[in-house]
């Protein structure tokens, strides 16, 4: 059993690693201004977006297997609020800051953390249960990073994955280079 624990924390972080770098590959493309614009005025700007995730990972990694995930002192409704202060330098810091809190917490569990139980919100979730829940969450936003970034790019936007129209050629390349020998 500690084999498969240990391999789904591996696969976890290399998953949230692998987000993290897409939405970082995103939010390169864009500029500073493009970074705080909203479609509308429902919709989350690429650095409410940011904003909202960094909150969540603080307060869901900081004492994680110790105190409730959702802190007192986070005020998610103001995650949601932008500050003409903000900037994309403060907006990068928290998000390598925050990051780097979920990373080391995760990398401190041991394989039988994953049975013990924490509470988000007061619900009590496995560690397992609570990594798919960060899982899901960076995915979500990430590709609503993502979908940004490419709407304000347009036909700038440099593909972070396979480019439209060139599969086959991506297929072939990922062949030769796994190719069992």
């Amino acid at each position: 059993m500690a084999r498969l624990t240990d391999s789904y924390m591996e696969d976890s972080l290399a998953v949230l690693r692998q987000y993290k770098k897409l939405a970082e590959g995103a939010m390169a493309q864009v500029t500073d201004d493009q970074l705080f614009v909203a479609l509308d005025p429902e919709s989350n700007s690429i650095a409410i977006i940011v904003k909202h995730m960094v909150g969540n990972m603080r307060s869901r990694w900081t004492d994680f297997l110790t105190t409730d995930g959702e802190k007192p002192d986070r005020h998610r409704d103001e995650e949601f609020l932008a500050s003409p202060d903000t900037t994309r330098d403060q907006l990068l810091q928290w998000w390598e800051q925050n990051w780097q809190l979920l990373f080391d917490t995760i990398n401190s569990l041991h394989p039988g953390d994953l049975e013990r139980t924490v509470t988000i919100r007061g619900q009590q979730h496995s560690v397992l249960q609570a990594l798919n829940r960060a899982v899901s969450h960076c995915a979500y936003h990430t590709g609503q990073i993502t979908f940004l970034a490419k709407h304000w790019k347009g036909a700038e936007w440099k593909s972070l994955s396979v480019p439209k129209g060139q599969s086959e050629q991506f297929n072939a390349q990922m062949l030769q280079k796994y190719k069992k020998v």
